[in-house]
Order: C-alpha cells, then sequence, then structure tokens
C-alpha cells in the first residue's frame, strides 16, 4: 500500500486481496487499531481503509509483533472469521527467538505449555500466570535452531488458546523470554534487540464465502 505510510513509518504489504478478505503484513511497530491519543492513529487498520474502504477488524497482534493479519471487507465475513478464530478453525503459527538453549521435548517434536493467564490489574495491560484466577491458556512449540554461541533458541510456537500476550507470557514463565520483550523479559534480554523477536509467519483457514481451504506464509526477517 504505498504512499499512505507517514513519513518515516515502515511500510505495509498486502500478501492478498479478494471480494472478502484482505491477507496484510503487519510490520513491527505498528498498532492493528488506533488507540488513544492523536499521536496512535496511524495503524494497520487506517492504512487499509485507504485503499479498500470499509474494511474492518478481525484479530490483532501486539504493536510489537510482526506478520500476518487477516481484515474482513464485509460484516458478514468479519463475523465468520470471527468465529473461526473464536471456535479454532484457523491454524496460527510464529517464529520466535528466546534466550537460553530450550532442551527438546523427550518424547515428541513438540512441547505444550499449559499454563493459565490472567490479567495484572495493578501493572495494565500485563498478564501473569495465575492459577486461580487465570483462563486456561495452552501453546505448542518446537525447537528451529539452537545458536550455541549466543545462547538463544529459535522456535516456531502455535497458539492453541489466544490469550493477551499469550506467547510472551507463556515463554517468560518457563525462563525462556523472547529477545527483545520489554514487557516480559528481564532488561538485558530486552535490550539484546531493537525488536520483539516475535513474528506470525503462518495462517490457514477455510475461505469464508467458498469454503476453500487457503493458508498464507510469511517467513521472519530475523
Amino acid at each position: 500500500m504505498p504512499g499512505t505510510e507517514p513519513r518515516g513509518a515502515p511500510a505495509v504489504a498486502c500478501l492478498h486481496a479478494d471480494d472478502a478478505l484482505l491477507v496484510l503484513a503487519k510490520p513491527a511497530g505498528l498498532l492493528c487499531v488506533p488507540g488513544r491519543g492523536a499521536d496512535k492513529q496511524d495503524c494497520l487498520s487506517a492504512r487499509a481503509q485507504q485503499h479498500w474502504p470499509g474494511a474492518l477488524v478481525v484479530h490483532r497482534l501486539d504493536m510489537a509483533t510482526s506478520g500476518l493479519v487477516l481484515m474482513a471487507r464485509s460484516a458478514g465475513v468479519q463475523r465468520a472469521l470471527s468465529q473461526a478464530f473464536a471456535e479454532r478453525q484457523v491454524q496460527k503459527r510464529y517464529q520466535a527467538v528466546v534466550q537460553g538453549c530450550m532442551a527438546l521435548p523427550a518424547d515428541s517434536a513438540w512441547g505444550d505449555i499449559d499454563l493459565p493467564i490472567a490479567a495484572d490489574w495493578e501493572r495494565r495491560p500485563l498478564r501473569v500466570v495465575d492459577a486461580a484466577q487465570g483462563k486456561p491458556s495452552h501453546t505448542r512449540w518446537r525447537v528451529l535452531d539452537h545458536d550455541a554461541a549466543a545462547q538463544t533458541t529459535r522456535l516456531e510456537l502455535e497458539p492453541v488458546t489466544g490469550r493477551t500476550h499469550q506467547l510472551r507470557v507463556h515463554l517468560a514463565a518457563l525462563g525462556h523470554p523472547i529477545l527483545g520483550d520489554a514487557l516480559y523479559a528481564d532488561a538485558a534480554t530486552a535490550a539484546r534487540t531493537p525488536r520483539l523477536l516475535l513474528h506470525a509467519t503462518r495462517l490457514a483457514f477455510a475461505h469464508p464465502e467458498c469454503g476453500a481451504w487457503v493458508q498464507y506464509a510469511l517467513p521472519a526477517e530475523f
């Protein structure tokens, strides 16, 4: 979507557009929807609506996270896609680089994190693992690569549930925070990179109009 971004802002690319939906590539540092204040009005949805008037938000990524985002081009498609997300019919994959060398699961290529997450009301918008008040939260993970020299691990992640900050909270709770995470990592880990090393790499779902299974991929740039 050239020509719509404020000067100096990261560009936004469209991977796919049809009469029903848009598949956009959100850069790190860009809001999905407007925030509070005049300085937070530039966002992915506003840029999309300049090219596709009436485009509607279906789901969001954190401002610090990059990767694939869907938008709907009608209220009916928005409802259908929102329902698909709510019923876990959309397959989502992420990549992250975390502090430390995570061990491979003993009996499977994939590991599971089942830790309930609740709002940390005294430190909003942060979230916290809370066995008493938290909602069930499930993340699957597998190791893609170890960097022994840097003492980091590249992971593929599948959020089975969709809690706010779920991947960031779960990995920090295991003692392997994501590099560049200013909210959940220690100061040294947060300072290792200028951005959060978390990226939404894949979305797969049944197209809301024709029913065909479609999938989109966007490699991480880190």
